[in-house]
């Protein structure tokens, strides 16, 4: 069975208004976003979440480690290529972006200390122990981060297991950060 991919025209009434924002904040209408109008309640609340997400007080690069995180433990390719160019054009270290694709350590240790304790808590179910919290804090993050970290990850677990229900393709713009979970 194959998604619609949906254009604003034939979606349902109420995902337009997020396709057409999405479309005037990006320029163009990403095919995920189309597939996932067939449901306006998880569009509208991918769309609301995520950007809750965005207004945390995680660093913007901060955010998006936790975000790869999750897109290459659930083998999003559409989540990872996305997520790599929003790396690229925050000025990532490329080697920081590579590891994540790979799923491998970072060289910098805040940014591990958040990319294992998103991996804990999703292994965990949120019962980390004290001694992963108690690191986690010893790089500087908060009891605010920690909550935060779990809006992120229901965010993107949200939108990679919809996307990789729905087939989503890679956009023809994310070509160039296209990614296999096979290749990492």
């Amino acid at each position: 069975m194959t998604f619609t991919d949906h254009t604003i025209e034939s979606a349902p009434a109420a995902a337009r208004r997020s396709m057409e924002a999405v479309l005037e904040h990006q320029g163009y209408l990403p095919s995920a976003v189309g597939r996932l109008a067939g449901s306006p309640q998880l569009l509208n609340g991918f769309l609301q979440i995520s950007g809750l997400f965005e207004t945390t007080t995680l660093e913007p690069i901060t955010r998006e480690v936790v975000i790869m995180t999750i897109a290459t433990r659930n083998g999003c390719h559409l989540c990872v290529a996305m997520h790599s160019a929003n790396l690229t054009s925050l000025g990532a270290d490329p080697a920081l972006i590579a590891a994540l694709r790979e799923q491998r350590s970072l060289d910098d240790a805040r940014l591990e200390a958040i990319r294992l304790f998103t991996l804990d808590v999703v292994a965990t179910s949120g019962a980390v122990t004290p001694d992963t919290l108690r690191s986690f804090f010893e790089h500087g993050y908060t009891e605010q981060n920690a909550l935060e970290v779990v809006l992120g990850i229901g965010a993107y677990t949200l939108s990679t297991l919809a996307n990789r229900m729905t087939g989503a393709p890679v956009d023809e713009a994310l070509q160039a950060f296209a990614w296999s979970e096979h290749a990492a």
